[in-house]
This record gives structure tokens, C-alpha cells and sequence, in this order.
């Protein structure tokens, strides 16, 4: 088992609320006040805010079911704008890369930072910092946790989330705290304890974070595997996982900064094709399917001689996949709609979100017939894939894979969307003084 005899900082950065905040950022007037956000066709529930938590309603409720309870309550509701959130989240993780050197981006609304190096520091005022940093750039209100290792981080953060008294902050480079908060942290609240291991770490009267943290790691490994294992260590402190090195990750980034700028859509799109490629073979590479698809473009931010654009967008796509040839098609399609003339371009990019297991069942549209055929051509497909992922491993970046069609029917019916703020100049927020 890989260890790493250097001493390490990690930083969990995690936005509170994430959609419920995003929303609030251009309605303040629902601060305070209970707020839900649905699913792609408002079927259920995905965000809530702290009051809607408090009435009771659990994640993932089917909307008709707390009917009641939105009425009385008056809870306000938004249908998911993924739009929206891509670009909010864009903009937090442009902000923390002012206090990390290194930033992977976790999910949408999470990022390691790694502090090693910065330990001479008041760790606590920085993370204070950074928090109010994050809140006045983007409006959106955030945790943080610093610990040695990414598991501690990650403990840190649901403390400092849970109990109000930190502020929003917790460091857990201090060894005697940390043993105290693993004592009072129950075992399936750590970071990669599913609740199938809980309830056998139960049976074996591991309880606690502490617990765990005590038992031999060869013994857990026997007993379970390697990852286990290494959280075992990574509680007492030994970092075991770097940055980019869990899996599966919930969102998967693909950019580069570009000498020299770019100015031609052509040389944008081949570049962006590569970027999806890579993309693509990270997702297959972890079995799992993408369900929406954004791309970015930005000129150069500290360049006040050039003139200044960037822009995003984003689809939802109706049948999530894997394919690299959709992708880079749908990429090509987006990519096409924010370009402007006159710009030169130094960055690029594409992330692939609501990421799940391929294997995971999922909702058939009631009205599609489901064809031998269809089957048989979705096997294909995947062959030639694992194919194209096979080649390039042998020959790294030898084959890059493109197509012409596109999903046409993406679109949901929603009844709660919130503009695209960020993203579309004419659904800008207006402001008026009086």
C-alpha cells in the first residue's frame, strides 16, 4: 500500500445548500426562508434549505407527496437550472484557486485544496479568509475543513458544518482535537463508509470514527479491502490519496490554457474535441455515465490591454452516456453557440456532470419501445469504445473520436426555472435605484 512519507494539508471546500444558494444569490429576499429545488421534471426533491430540512422533508421526495406541507409552508420552489449552477460553480473554484496551488475539483459544489507547505500559517484565519472571500465574489456561503490527510478533511468539513460554533471552519492539524471529534463522529459519517460497511464495522463494535481509527489496517483489508484500509490510516493521519486520485469522482473537468491564444473556431473546436476525448475515456474508465455536458471558453483575465469574454452553457441530455462521439458532438454544438468573432481565447474546456454508475438502472421514457436492435447497436457502441480507450493506452492519444448527430429532444418541461443570470444576456438580473 502506497503511503507518502511528506507531510500534507489538504482543505475541503464545500458550498452549503449549493442549488438553494445559487438561487438565493439573485433573490435575497428568500434568505432565511425555506426553499426546495426539483429534479429535471420537478418530480422530486434535490436541494432543500436548512428550514425545509426542518419541516421534515427528506431528499429525494416525490414533490406530490409534500404537496401539503409546500402550501402550508409556503416553501419556494426552483426547477433545476443547471446552467445557472455550472457557472456559480465555476466562478467558487476561480476563487479558491487564489489560496491553493494545486485544486481538484471533487463535484460541482466540492474541491480539495492542498495547503502543504502553508502550515506556518493561522490556518484557521485563512480558511476565515477564503470563506469570506468565496461569499463576497459569488454569493455563495461555504465550509471548510483542513486536515492532514483528505478523509480528515473531510470529517473537519461535516463537523464544522454541523456545529455552528466553528464558525464554518475546522482544522484538525492538531492531533488531540481530532481524537476528539472521532470519538463523538459516527463511523458511516466518514468519508467512503458505505451503509452496508457500517452496519458490519457495527457488528464488530466499530462505531466511532475512533474506533475505526484503532483498529490494525492489515486487519481491515483482510476483512474488507484496500480502500477501507487506507481510510484506517488516513484517520491516524497517513495521507494515502493525493489530489485526482478518488474514484468515482461526481464531476470530470477536461481544460487547458492555451500558447498562444486561439482566435480561429476551428482550432477551439479540434482542441475542445480533445478535451471531450479525454473526458470521455476518465468516465469509462471509472464505468460510469454523464448526464449533462457544459462548455466554457475565457480570454485571458490578467491581460486589461485585451478586450474580456467569457462565457458558458450547458445541456441536460435526455439519455445520459458515455460515447466519446456524442460527446464531442454535443461539445462542438455548444461551443459554437457562445463563440464570438475578435476574442483570443487562452483557456478552453468541458465538464461532464450528473455522473453515475453505467450499471445504475434508470428511467425509460414510458413511451419508447426498447428494440432488440437498440441493444444490440448500444454493444457495439461500447465495443468500439473500449476498443478506442485500448489503443490509445498502447499509443497515448492516437485516436480522438467525433460525430455529427446531436440530441435534439434534451429539453424538460419545467414549471419553477430561474433565469440563466450568468449565462445569457437577456435573462441579466435588473437592478433599479430609487
Amino acid at each position: 500500500m502506497k503511503q507518502k512519507a511528506d507531510k500534507t494539508l489538504y482543505a475541503l471546500v464545500d458550498c452549503n445548500n449549493f442549488y438553494v444558494s445559487c438561487e438565493r444569490v439573485f433573490r435575497p429576499d428568500l434568505w432565511y426562508k425555506p426553499v426546495a429545488v426539483l429534479s429535471n421534471n420537478d418530480g422530486c426533491i434535490v436541494a432543500r434549505s436548512a428550514e425545509v430540512r426542518a419541516l421534515g422533508i427528506k431528499m429525494a421526495t416525490p414533490l406530490h407527496q409534500v404537496q401539503h406541507l409546500i402550501k402550508r409552508h409556503k416553501v419556494h420552489l426552483f426547477s433545476s437550472n443547471y446552467a445557472l449552477y455550472a457557472d456559480m460553480s465555476q466562478r467558487v473554484m476561480h476563487c479558491l484557486e487564489q489560496f491553493a496551488p494545486d485544486v481538484e475539483l471533487y463535484s460541482i459544489d466540492e474541491s480539495f485544496l492542498d495547503l502543504s507547505g502553508l502550515q506556518w500559517l493561522d490556518l484557521t484565519e485563512y480558511a476565515l479568509e477564503l470563506k469570506k472571500t468565496v461569499q463576497q465574489y459569488t454569493g455563495i456561503p461555504v465550509c471548510v475543513g483542513i486536515g492532514p490527510t483528505k478523509t480528515l478533511a473531510k470529517l473537519a468539513n461535516y463537523a464544522a458544518k454541523k456545529w455552528p460554533k466553528t464558525n464554518g471552519v475546522l482544522d484538525l492539524s492538531d492531533s488531540v482535537r481530532r481524537k476528539k471529534l472521532m470519538r463523538l463522529t459516527p463511523v458511516n459519517e466518514i468519508w467512503g463508509i458505505g451503509r452496508r460497511t457500517a452496519k458490519r464495522l457495527a457488528i464488530m463494535g466499530i462505531l466511532t470514527a475512533a474506533d475505526l481509527a484503532r483498529q490494525p489496517a492489515e486487519r481491515i483489508q483482510g476483512q474488507f479491502n484496500i480502500v477501507i484500509a487506507r481510510i484506517v490510516l488516513e484517520l491516524n493521519g497517513i495521507s494515502c490519496l493525493s489530489l485526482e486520485e478518488v474514484a468515482p469522482k461526481q464531476q470530470i473537468v477536461c481544460s487547458r490554457s492555451f500558447k498562444p491564444r486561439l482566435s480561429d473556431h476551428a482550432k477551439l473546436a479540434e482542441a475542445l474535441a480533445s478535451f471531450c476525448s479525454r473526458a470521455a475515456e476518465k468516465l469509462r474508465q471509472q464505468q460510469s455515465i454523464a448526464g449533462s455536458i457544459t462548455v466554457f471558453i475565457q480570454t485571458n483575465p490578467f491581460n486589461p490591454d485585451e478586450p474580456q469574454y467569457q462565457r458558458s452553457t450547458h445541456i441536460q441530455l435526455q439519455q445520459p452516456c458515455q460515447d466519446t462521439r456524442h460527446i464531442v458532438s454535443i461539445a462542438k454544438q455548444l461551443l459554437k453557440s457562445i463563440y464570438k468573432e475578435g476574442y483570443r481565447y487562452q483557456k478552453c474546456g468541458v465538464i461532464l456532470g450528473n455522473i453515475r454508475a453505467a450499471v445504475q438502472p434508470q428511467q425509460l421514457d414510458l413511451f419508447q419501445l426498447v428494440e432488440l436492435q437498440e441493444a444490440d447497436k448500444n454493444q457495439s457502441e461500447q465495443k468500439l469504445m473500449n476498443t478506442i480507450d485500448s489503443i490509445n493506452k498502447r499509443f497515448p492519444k492516437s485516436i480522438t473520436a467525433s460525430a455529427s448527430n446531436l440530441y435534439n429532444h434534451w429539453q424538460y418541461s419545467v414549471k419553477h426555472l430561474s433565469g440563466r443570470h450568468t449565462t445569457n444576456w437577456h435573462e441579466l438580473p435588473l437592478v433599479k435605484c430609487q
